[in-house]
């Protein structure tokens, strides 16, 4: 059971790593990775359409017209709100009413069950959460969180309502936003949304196994971090929304902090012709035992 909506991997250097569409792969399910012009053969070589893999160019226009926040124009890389801009519009010339973004630093999705976290091997997860947003009218933004987040040792509820959304995001295509900033562009458009009186939903039924920051070459690691550290990315954020953030100073590093209790009264609103079938429904996800190899593939 693949999801309904569009996916979009963006990528930049990692055209040998490929772990997201690696992973999409192992679901079965379809994707478009979204790549610069000068490293579109690289990315088309090891993308095999076989597997439901398209390569697509991002248009400079995009890059032209993102707006970075900053004065420091194309001094730098701009991040990845262009290609993320871009696949948004992409999916609306699909008439897709939301899309998938992903970064690609992701290795697998799992589900987290009387929290134990199983490895999935297909779509379903996906469709599952897709179906569940919905429901509502008032959810432009939802996503997944990392399996890091969500620890075995403490009772995790399916969802948390109202808080960012990073890395792996589903995306209204009729909102009135779009991605903008040269860092931390999901917490901005997490909070635009928010600030607007609308629900999140960050899934924890369902999660992503991401790489933590600076753990993998190329991508932002490379055209920030490894240069400049991470006080710019934290101080954008809080000059951005200064009312809800502030920089602090944890495990080596500058982050940005913010406070999300203020959106704690954003309500989600049902569809008034919803109706729930009172049987779980598990979307065809049987829990089976098999034999992994090192990297936690399948042993076929």
């Amino acid at each position: 059971m693949n999801p309904k909506y569009p996916i979009y991997i963006v990528s930049k250097g990692r055209w040998e790593s490929r772990l997201t569409a690696k992973a999409l792969e192992n679901l079965k399910v379809p994707y478009y990775i979204v790549v610069e012009e000068s490293e579109y053969e690289k990315y088309l070589k090891e993308t095999d359409p076989k597997k439901g893999g398209k390569v697509l160019i991002l248009p400079q226009k995009y890059l032209d017209e993102y707006d970075t926040c900053d004065d420091l124009g194309n001094t730098k890389s701009k991040g990845p709100g262009a290609a993320r801009n871009f696949s948004w519009e992409h999916s609306i010339t699909l008439k897709a009413k939301r899309h998938w973004v992903m970064d690609d630093n992701m290795g697998s999705f799992c589900r987290l069950n009387r929290n134990r976290k199983i490895r999935v091997y297909s779509g379903s997860m996906l469709r599952a959460a897709e179906d569940f947003v919905d429901r509502y009218t008032n959810v432009p933004l939802a996503g997944l969180n990392y399996r890091f987040f969500a620890p075995e040792r403490d009772e995790q509820p399916p969802y948390r309502l109202n808080t960012r959304i990073y890395s792996c995001l589903l995306i209204e295509n009729s909102a009135p936003y779009r991605w903008r900033g040269r860092y931390n562009e999901d917490t901005d458009i997490s909070l635009r949304v928010l600030k607007d009186g609308l629900c999140t939903i960050l899934f924890q039924a369902f999660l992503c196994d991401k790489l933590g920051t600076q753990k993998l070459k190329g991508g932002n690691t490379e055209a920030f971090y490894a240069e400049e550290g991470t006080y710019n990315k934290s101080k954008m954020q809080v000059d951005l929304h200064p009312e809800l953030s502030k920089l602090v100073w944890r495990f080596g590093r500058w982050h940005h902090y913010v406070d999300y209790r203020p959106f704690r009264n954003n309500k989600l609103i049902k569809r008034k012709d919803l109706k729930i079938d009172k049987e779980v429904d598990n979307y065809d996800m049987k829990l089976v035992n098999f034999k992994t190899n090192r990297k936690g593939e399948k042993d076929e």
